[in-house]
């Protein structure tokens, strides 16, 4: 067990929230962090593995049904989870 927090990026339609999930995710990408990225199967607008913008920016990802398999899938090293 270790500590943490949790961060939300909130906002309306438009505003931004996924380009500054994924703008978080490169910089954190970019320090060396060890991130594992989640998005729920039923988003298949735009891929199927990828977490996408509405300005074409996308980040890799796993897949979940249901929240509970993301802690399956969290492994001992790893530091960031969005």
């Amino acid at each position: 067990y270790r500590e943490g927090w949790i961060e939300v990026i909130s906002g309306c339609m438009f505003a931004g929230k996924t380009e500054e999930l994924i703008r978080r995710i490169n910089v954190l990408s970019y320090a060396k962090k060890n991130i594992i990225v989640f998005k729920p199967k039923i988003d298949n607008r735009y891929s199927d593995s990828e977490i996408v913008s509405h300005s074409g920016a996308k980040v890799p990802c796993l897949v979940v049904e249901k929240a509970q398999d993301i802690l399956k899938k969290i492994e001992a090293d790893t530091e960031v989870v969005a």
